[in-house]
């Protein structure tokens, strides 16, 4: 069974090796998560398993959610995230921690990208730009957009300045350094998508 769990991003840090090499990580609180429902091949079609996270209140919920929690008798959960692995022996109600990852595990982290507001097309889709020359008026604009006469209108999908950042991001082959079971934190190597607190997926290759 593939593992997964949902988490937050709590920053950057940095581990020493034995050898003395330094390892740059993401130091993320992942779970604990508990099973809210399974999906099977007979009547859904497939199978998948939904996981909640992060504790909250029945009225910060709505009543459809609510009610589904309290007659499984889960925890009222804030974040659900419904991840494709499937295993007989998660049931409904079973909460998962941090001690399914194990150290050298290679994972995957799915989380929402920092939003960068409006930006032009050097930063956003890293254009050239014009000459930095005196007398020079073309510098960072886009250029020329149209297609001639045929067939006289912007192709679409054409790169133009737009709203950058704040997408669902997937960053893959990523490394579990280390795992401290007692606190629910697991450090990644390298960079995770999302600002500090977001919420992420972990999922294990």
């Amino acid at each position: 069974m593939k593992k997964a769990l949902i988490g937050r991003k709590l920053g950057m840090s940095q581990v020493f090796k034995e050898d003395g090499t330094i390892v740059p990580v993401t130091v993320c609180e992942l779970g604990p998560c508990v099973v809210v429902q399974k999906k099977n091949e007979e009547k859904d079609g497939y199978g998948a398993i939904k996981l909640g996270f992060l504790d909250t209140r029945e009225n910060r919920l709505t009543r459809p959610v609510a009610m589904d929690l309290k007659k499984k008798d889960i925890p009222f959960k804030k974040v659900f995230r419904e991840v494709s692995l499937y295993d007989e022996t998660l049931d409904e109600g079973k909460v998962l921690t941090c001690d399914i990852f194990q150290e050298d595990d290679v994972v995957q982290v799915t989380g929402t990208s920092k939003g960068k507001g409006f930006a032009g097309v050097i930063k956003r889709h890293g254009f050239g730009g014009g000459r930095k020359t005196h007398g020079s008026h073309f510098h960072r604009a886009p250029g020329a957009i149209g297609a001639c006469a045929f067939p006289n209108e912007v192709w679409k999908g054409q790169k133009m300045p737009g709203r950058y950042g704040g997408d669902k991001v997937t960053v893959k082959n990523l490394k579990i350094v280390k795992v401290l079971k007692d606190k629910n934190i697991v450090m990644i190597s390298g960079a995770v998508p999302g600002t500090r607190n977001s919420i992420i997926t972990v999922r294990e290759k």
